[in-house]
């Protein structure tokens, strides 16, 4: 056979513990990032509500922004994502 199955959810879970769906998430002209919707596009993607490919297109951004953006979760979690604090960050 030859079909092609997606594993697309219905929601995740958001960074702020409540479900978030595809309609949910930034809109793709965002011009200002801000924690929260960082946050999300990472937690869509992790979560498998979108690709790391359709967020990247999505949003216009490149591969290494995302998984900065990662990243710093991982790291510092969402205080990380904080534009103003990013050299404190930095390593």
């Amino acid at each position: 056979m030859s079909e092609q199955q997606t594993s697309k959810v219905s929601y995740v879970i958001g960074p702020d513990g409540s479900p978030l769906t595809v309609a949910d998430l930034p809109p793709s002209d965002t011009k200002r990032w801000v924690i929260r919707r960082k946050a999300e596009v990472v937690a869509a993607v992790r979560g498998g509500l979108i690709s790391l490919d359709d967020a990247c297109r999505r949003y216009t951004l490149t591969v290494e922004e995302f998984l900065s953006w990662q990243r710093s979760i991982e790291r510092h979690g969402l205080a990380g994502l904080r534009a103003t604090r990013v050299q404190q960050y930095r390593q």
